[in-house]
């Protein structure tokens, strides 16, 4: 395998991270008939509040740019971390599956509710289960197995 630059690691991870979450948000709220561009429209609606709703395309494009905006900081956050604490790029599943649920906790217990974002936070089950497991194996394994490559040995 080939070792990675950090930039081509918090590329990776953040793009793989991103397309995997916005996938599955995407296609769950489709099963229960709300379009994609709501959900879109409600990751906006973190910056624009309520108002996000009602501004068709521009506001969905703009939720699909926080969005990746986010893995990619996401990714970056873990690239810095993996600097200073090694043993995250060794033991990077672990690591990568606990990042996951790191994430989680923070978007919903500390970034929706400082944010615009116009509805109360809440956990039904399903929502909860399948989130916690999103977050674990579809964001924090994927951007940490992306970084552990910038630690590899040349080959």
């Amino acid at each position: 395998m080939r070792r990675l630059s950090a930039l081509s690691a918090i590329l990776i991870g953040g793009a793989i991270a991103g397309a995997l979450d916005i996938i599955y948000a995407i296609g769950l709220s489709a099963m229960r008939g709300v379009p994609s561009m709501r959900i879109l429209q409600s990751v906006a609606s973190g910056l624009l509040g309520a108002s996000a709703f009602s501004g068709g395309m521009l506001t969905a494009s703009l939720g699909l740019a926080l969005h990746f905006f986010i893995a990619f900081a996401a990714a970056a956050i873990f690239y810095l971390a993996s600097r200073a604490m090694p043993i995250l790029s060794r033991h990077s599943i672990i690591a990568g599956l606990i990042y996951g649920l790191l994430i989680y906790a923070v978007m919903n217990l500390v970034v929706l509710p400082l944010s615009a974002y116009p509805r109360k936070v809440s956990f039904p089950l399903l929502i909860l289960v399948t989130g916690l497991f999103v977050h674990m194996f579809f964001i924090g394994l994927p951007i940490s197995l992306a970084v552990r490559r910038t630690s590899l040995a040349k080959a």
